[in-house]
Order: C-alpha cells, then sequence, then structure tokens
C-alpha cells in the first residue's frame, strides 16, 4: 500500500500545497546580497502558509490516534537487543584463491 493511499483528500491537498510552495520557495531563492524577486510580504504569507499547513496536518495525524514525532528507524536505534546480531570482524577472513 503505498503512503497516499492511507491519507485522506485533505491530507493529500495539504501534501500537493506543501510541496508547491516549498518548490517555489527553492526556486526563487536569490545569492547572498541580491534582492529576492518576491517581496517581503509575499515571503511572510508563504511562511504562515506553511505553518498552517503543518499545523493541520498535526491536527489530522492527531485526530487519527497517530503522532507527529515518528522519525525513520536506522539499524542502532533497536529497542530490542535480541533483534541485534553482533558479528565479530575477526571472524570475517579474506578469501585466498
Amino acid at each position: 500500500m503505498s503512503e497516499e493511499q492511507g491519507m485522506g483528500r485533505e491530507e493529500r491537498i495539504l501534501r500537493v500545497t506543501k510541496h508547491v510552495l516549498t518548490r517555489i520557495i527553492r526556486e526563487t531563492a536569490t545569492a547572498p546580497g541580491m534582492k529576492h524577486p518576491l517581496s517581503e510580504q509575499t515571503i511572510d504569507d508563504m511562511r504562515q502558509c506553511l505553518f498552517l499547513i503543518s499545523e493541520r496536518e498535526k491536527e489530522l495525524v492527531e485526530g487519527r490516534g497517530g503522532s507527529m514525532d515518528l522519525r525513520p528507524q536506522l539499524p542502532g536505534d533497536r529497542t530490542r537487543p535480541e533483534d541485534e546480531v553482533v558479528v565479530s570482524l575477526d571472524s570475517i577472513r579474506r578469501r585466498t584463491e
């Protein structure tokens, strides 16, 4: 099941809107010292939109009983030691042909 199949229509709209806004921000970024093509008011409005999108996403996830604190787990982050396998480097030998 893809990630989007578990989402409602509103969540998909929020995701696409956030994606478009962040793409605009990246594509209009200027080098330091150059005048930005967007006005300060427009930049502030975009920040406010992203903030509102994030807040609504959080409400929707928490309404489903989920959490926004989920992070990818790396192999070293396992909480069950019995899942870990330790291999000694001494046990790895180079094959000689």
